[in-house]
């Protein structure tokens, strides 16, 4: 089970994410402001984070970047979702210090295909076959 904090400010995505983490065995944790993620990130200690870009009061970019300065959790990988698709803002996302980009409305498969690549976690369908015995 891998720790995750998510830092969204809509209550759907919210309910939405956390369900989804939940059912693959995850903890998740919400956290609503940006103005307190930093803070949530430093005493929750996850394994991953996953933030919204359209934040108030603090930018998901902004956020990301200050992760990245942290020493206890600049190692953590970040996923950023949002509703802003376009080519620069996936570069800008990376620039700041995103491992993960995903765009809302996301695809429930896409999400969790990608928490798990971030997360290390093997599926099924990129299982490597087991040596064969001789």
């Amino acid at each position: 089970m891998a720790k995750i904090l998510i830092v969204e400010d809509n209550a759907l995505n919210v309910k939405l994410f956390c369900d989804l983490l939940a059912a693959h065995g995850h903890e998740a944790r919400p956290v609503t402001d940006g103005r307190f993620a930093l803070d949530q990130a430093r005493e929750f200690g996850p394994d991953l984070v996953i933030t919204d870009i359209q934040l108030p009061h603090v930018t998901g970019l902004d956020l990301i970047r200050l992760i990245r300065d942290d020493e206890k959790l600049k190692h953590v990988p970040i996923m950023a979702v949002t509703a802003y698709a376009a080519a620069a803002d996936e570069e800008r996302i990376r620039a700041a210090g995103a491992q993960a980009y995903v765009s809302k409305p996301i695809s429930v498969a896409k999400f969790v295909a990608q928490v798990n690549e971030l997360l290390g976690i093997e599926t099924a369908d990129r299982k490597t076959p087991a040596p064969q015995a001789t």
